[in-house]
C-alpha cells in the first residue's frame, strides 16, 4: 500500500530536509503546504521530491485539509516540520496491510525532545497522536487551533515513536506556550465562550498539579518542575487572555 506525505510549514528551513527524509522511510509521495515562508523552507523541499502548494493560513484544520486534494494516495502520514518518523515506526508501518485494514486511522506514541532529551513524564509521554489515516474515510477537525483527525474508528501503536523536538530552550517553550494560548483564547472568544475570573487560577493551579503530580513531571528534573509550570501558566494565559477579550467587548 503506497502512502502519501503531508506537512504543514511556515520558515522552518532548520527542520524541514529532516523532517521529509524520515518520512520518505514509508511514503513515496511528500506534499508540503507552506504559509508563505520566507526563508528557504519550500526550495529545500522541493529538492527534495516533494510537492509545494504555497497557501496562505487559513487556520490548522483547514491547512492540512487543504492539502488533502494534492495528495496521491488514499492513506496519508501527516506530522510537522518538527517531528520525525524514526526507524521503529517506519518498520511498523511498512508491516501493515492497510488495503485490508478495519481502521481508518492509527495513533502512534510521540516522544517529546526538550533541552536535547527525552521528557518521559510531565504530561508529555506517552502522548499519543492520530498520524496515519485513510483520508477517504475522515479528515482534520476544521478548527484555527490545534486539529485532530476526526475519527472513532482508531488503533494505537505502541512499537515506534514520533520523534518530536519541541523546543531547545525556555525561550522557545514560553514563545510557543503565549502563541497557543492567544490562538485559543481568540478561538473562544470568537465562539462566545464566557469565564469567570476565577478559572484561570484553578485551571493553571490543577494543570500544574496534573503534570507536576499525577503524570509524575518530578522524576523529570528541573525541566519537569519548569514544563509543569509552563503547562499551568499555559491553561492560566488562555483562560485570562479569554477573560480580558470579553472584559474589552463589553467595555
Amino acid at each position: 500500500m503506497k502512502i502519501s506525505g503531508l506537512i504543514i510549514t511556515l520558515n522552518e528551513e532548520m527542520h524541514i530536509k529532516e523532517c521529509i527524509q524520515s518520512m520518505l522511510q514509508v511514503c513515496d509521495d511528500i506534499v508540503v503546504v507552506d504559509s508563505l515562508s520566507s526563508d528557504n523552507t519550500c526550495d529545500i523541499a522541493k529538492e527534495l521530491g516533494a510537492t509545494v502548494i504555497r497557501q496562505k493560513y487559513l487556520g490548522d484544520g483547514p491547512q492540512r485539509s487543504h492539502g488533502l486534494k494534492s495528495c496521491k494516495h488514499d492513506w496519508v502520514l501527516n506530522i510537522d516540520a518538527d517531528e520525525r518518523v524514526d526507524k521503529e515506526m517506519a518498520d511498523e508501518i511498512q508491516q501493515m496491510n492497510l488495503d485490508q485494514s478495519t481502521f481508518d486511522s492509527y495513533e502512534f506514541r510521540r516522544k517529546n525532545i526538550f533541552h536535547g532529551k527525552w521528557i518521559k513524564h510531565s504530561d508529555w509521554y506517552p502522548d499519543y497522536i492520530r498520524r496515519l489515516f485513510n483520508r477517504t474515510k475522515v479528515d482534520f477537525s476544521q478548527v484555527m487551533g490545534h486539529t485532530k483527525i476526526q475519527s472513532e474508528n482508531y488503533k494505537k501503536i505502541k512499537q515506534g515513536h514520533v520523534v518530536h523536538y519541541t523546543a531547545e530552550n525556555y525561550h522557545e517553550l514560553l514563545f510557543a506556550l503565549n502563541k497557543y494560548s492567544t490562538r485559543q483564547a481568540n478561538i473562544w472568544h470568537e465562539q462566545g465562550r464566557k469565564v469567570f475570573l476565577y478559572e484561570p487560577f484553578t485551571h493553571g493551579f490543577f494543570a500544574f498539579v496534573k503534570a507536576y503530580i499525577l503524570r509524575r513531571g518530578f522524576l523529570d528534573g528541573i525541566d519537569g518542575f519548569n514544563i509543569s509550570v509552563s503547562k499551568g501558566l499555559g491553561s492560566y494565559l488562555k483562560y485570562m487572555k479569554l477573560y480580558e477579550l470579553n472584559k474589552l467587548s463589553v467595555d
